[in-house]
């Protein structure tokens, strides 16, 4: 990278002094160490991983042209290496330290792949591995952001991390609009295109997976353009960058949303901060240089210096430093005495390296952790030595924050989200918002405080970033072709289906016994349907049925009472009698049909009925056979006077009613009918029927009741001239065009009509056939006894006979 070594970090610097803090802080410790007395050495890598990497064989070798695998130094003892920062160079000084398992310990590098023992046996780190990736994907769910963008680095960090994002939003239906990669020094027109894709992205939050230095040029450009709206979702290097601390930058970057790494507690280290002073520290090089950024003022004798470490200082015009500045003075976005996030984890490094070479010194004999049960020399101790015991460290630091390593050299994950506000008084700074703990339960490992966050313009309510509104409940999602999953239309769900939850993408069917409501939000208990006499089509069809049954039995009653009278005596009283009992029951019969359908009832209906019904068209066909056979048997030698006489007719509805009643007890014996519940058959419905059971032994009935009409119907309109003044044919005849016309209608609205309106159709059927019948053959007879009881007389019965003979 050109001319970072030109550039002076404070925050990394800070990381110096914790480091210095912890190593005199251990030193007072008289519980750990005791009598011995901790060193370190300060070497500037640059962030270059060449110069890292000549600094860890000049550490190893103690020579300035270093000699791998010899060291010069035979008194002072090197345990360890606490760095490097950027994950490139620590992976460059690993690979050479894990040869002889020397320990590493970093601060600062948090790529994945330095978790892998076998490339990195020796490497360890207090900085959080680079779990950022999932912490962001979680903070893009919690706030329902599927629709972003992505800028990640052109380097090994930047592709890893990218990849793992890409690998979390897929997993959780997050869908990405673009995906750049951007890198140091980038060409004007690279820079363009990312700014374009930024300004004509519907995304309304963008990842910034990259250093900033690297997006910085992005930065101006859309400062420049007046861009804002978007949300940025940063890393935890940007936190610690000086980013921040460009006005010029802070509308942009308002609202911006990130991880940082934990801030934990240094006590004392503080008042330590604030202590520093050239004058106390002159053999710290790096001092005077932090004391001269940090006021922007410039030390006498450094004013004619063109090298200062090694490093090229190009100076402008400063007033003189004067020693009396005041540390206080500073702002925190320069010099931050507050939060501890990068010194935390260098104050942390030291410690746990102190603790791993305690628990080695204070090894009892014969009670070691290698080979024999032996303890390490503690003159002349080994790496892979020191490293054993900085692997198993588990210790509370002063202010009791636990440390340990888990088996892959990592340190706990948790991180601070933070939130960069811009305030109306024009003041900016960092808001802790929340906190993500790897090792806390499920539900509790991302927690953010929503109210304390303050969006770009002051706005406190959350950006939706969306490419399609979430589907409301009722409805499911359908994707659109060539499109994003994120991309979808709303479809309402099908009948019997709800979806209960915003941005379903499924309907669920609801269960056999409830459907869906109107808004298909919710399941709702089905309507169990069947005609109930509560009903208004079951109370008209119960009083329909019990009045014609009572209007019948009336008739019979008159029938009963004028039994000794021409017209009841003429067409065989004894049939007149049986016809109008079974007319009454199959009025009654109705009556089984409504209520709610049981064993006994689905039994019984069809076989009733049919029996019935088969005794009363069987005392039709014996009435009209009589009177045929008395008309057609009238010469002496007829061979039809043998079948003259009430036998015939009782023969007849005996036969015919035994068939039918044969039917029905082979009906009911193999496969009688039974309650059934049809849970599909009716939007919103489960209808309660009665199964035929056998559909067989069904039609098989109803085939006898329709041959005996036919039958009937036959008779009758061959004798409906006969000359007679009582002759029932005529009546029969129309009669049976009634019944015959009523069940071939029937039919067809029966297939059609579902639910308790099948069985209304049915009892329909029954009655009005039952009616036509009951008033074709009975009412004229009424009407002559009640009204024209002079045509009841035998004396106009012989006259009207003769008149028609004549005629």
């Amino acid at each position: 990278m050109k001319q970072l070594h030109s550039q002076f970090y404070i925050e990394r610097y800070q990381c110096v002094l914790a480091m210095a803090f912890a190593t005199d802080e251990i030193n007072k410790d008289p519980k750990v160490l005791p009598n011995v007395t901790l060193g370190f050495r300060i070497y500037d890598t640059c962030f270059s991983d060449l110069a890292a990497t000549e600094g860890a064989m000049h550490h190893l070798s103690n020579r300035r042209e270093s000699a791998p695998n010899y060291s010069c130094n035979s008194e002072q003892k090197m345990a360890a290496i606490i760095g490097d920062s950027p994950s490139s160079a620590s992976v460059a000084i690993a690979r050479i330290l894990g040869v002889s398992r020397f320990p590493q310990i970093s601060f600062g590098s948090g790529l994945s792949t330095l978790s892998d023992k076998r490339q990195f046996p020796s490497f360890l780190r207090t900085a959080v591995k680079d779990y950022q990736p999932e912490v962001i994907v979680q903070i893009l769910l919690m706030f329902g952001w599927t629709w972003v963008g992505l800028f990640a680095s052109d380097t090994e960090y930047g592709t890893q991390g990218s990849q793992k994002i890409r690998e979390e939003a897929d997993r959780y239906g997050i869908c990405l609009e673009f995906s750049e990669t951007l890198s140091a020094g980038a060409s004007k027109k690279r820079i363009g295109h990312a700014v374009n894709r930024i300004r004509t992205s519907s995304a309304k939050v963008v990842v910034l997976y990259v250093y900033p230095a690297e997006i910085s040029p992005v930065l101006e450009e859309l400062s420049q353009q007046n861009i804002t709206g978007k949300v940025w979702v940063a890393i935890a290097g940007w936190f610690s960058s000086l980013v921040f601390s460009r006005r010029e930058f802070w509308k942009t970057l308002a609202g911006t949303v990130g991880i940082a790494s934990y801030s934990g507690a240094i006590p004392g280290f503080k008042d330590f901060l604030y202590a520093i002073h050239p004058s106390k520290y002159p053999g710290d090089i790096y001092m005077k240089l932090f004391w001269e950024h940090a006021f922007g003022c410039q030390w006498k004798d450094t004013l004619n210096q063109s090298k200062v470490s090694g490093s090229e200082l190009v100076r402008a015009s400063k007033p003189p430093c004067t020693g009396k500045e005041q540390l206080e003075s500073l702002d925190a976005a320069l010099y931050d005495v507050h939060t501890f996030r990068f010194s935390y984890k260098a104050y942390m490094a030291v410690h746990a390296l102190a603790q791993g070479l305690h628990d080695m010194l204070s090894c009892q004999i014969e009670k070691g952790p290698y080979n024999n049960r032996a303890c390490a020399d503690s003159q002349h101790f080994l790496p892979w030595q020191v490293l054993h015991y900085i692997k198993n460290v588990h210790f509370k630091n002063t202010a009791g924050q636990e440390m340990f390593f888990d088996a892959n050299g990592d340190s706990p994950v948790a991180f601070d989200i933070l939130n960069w506000q811009l305030n109306a008084d024009g003041s900016s700074g960092f808001v802790k918002v929340g906190r993500y703990d790897a090792a806390a339960p499920q539900e509790e490992m991302l927690l953010i405080n929503v109210s304390r966050i303050l969006w770009g313009e002051g706005s406190t309510q959350v950006p939706i970033s969306v490419c399609s509104k979430p589907c409301p409940a009722g409805y499911r999602k359908s994707s659109l072709l060539g499109q994003p999953s994120c991309c979808f239309d709303c479809i309402p769900c099908s009948e019997g289906q709800i979806s209960n939850k915003t941005g379903s993408s499924d309907c669920i069917i609801c269960p056999d016994d409830q459907w869906s409501n109107e808004k298909r939000d919710r399941c709702i208990p089905k309507v169990i349907e069947f005609l109930v006499y509560e009903d208004p089509i079951g109370t008209t069809l119960s009083a329909l049925s019990l009045l014609f049954s009572l209007v019948t039995a009336l008739t019979l009653a008159v029938f009963y009472i004028h039994r000794h009278t021409p017209v009841v005596k003429a067409n065989n009283t004894a049939l007149s009698y049986l016809l109008l009992s079974s007319l009454t029951l199959c009025f009654l019969c109705a009556l089984i049909f409504i209520g709610k359908p049981t064993e006994l009832t689905c039994m019984l209906r069809h076989v009733l009925f049919g029996i019935i019904f088969a005794v009363c068209l069987s005392c039709l066909l014996a009435k009209t056979t009589t009177v045929t056979i008395a008309f057609r048997a009238t010469q002496p030698s007829s061979i039809l006077r043998r079948w003259m006489g009430s036998r015939t007719a009782y023969s007849i509805v005996l036969v015919s009613s035994f068939i039918q009643v044969l039917l029905g007890l082979i009906w009911v014996s193999l496969a009688p009918s039974f309650p059934e519940v049809h849970s599909q058959a009716m939007y919103g419905t489960t209808i309660m029927e009665c199964n035929e059971g056998s559909a067989a032994m069904f039609f098989a009935m109803m085939a006898v009741l329709g041959i005996l009409a036919s039958m009937t119907f036959v008779a009758a309109f061959l004798a409906r001239k006969l000359p007679d003044s009582f002759n029932e044919a005529k009546y029969i005849t129309f009669s049976m065009l009634i019944f015959i016309t009523v069940w071939l209608s029937f039919v067809p609205a029966y297939l059609s009509t579902k639910g308790k309106y099948m069985v209304a159709v049915e009892i329909f059927a029954i009655l009005s056939s039952s009616l036509g019948l009951l008033s074709c053959i009975f009412v004229p007879k009424c009407y002559i006894i009640i009204l024209r009881p002079n045509m009841n007389t035998k004396e106009y019965l012989t006259t009207t006979t003769k008149s028609i003979q004549k005629y």
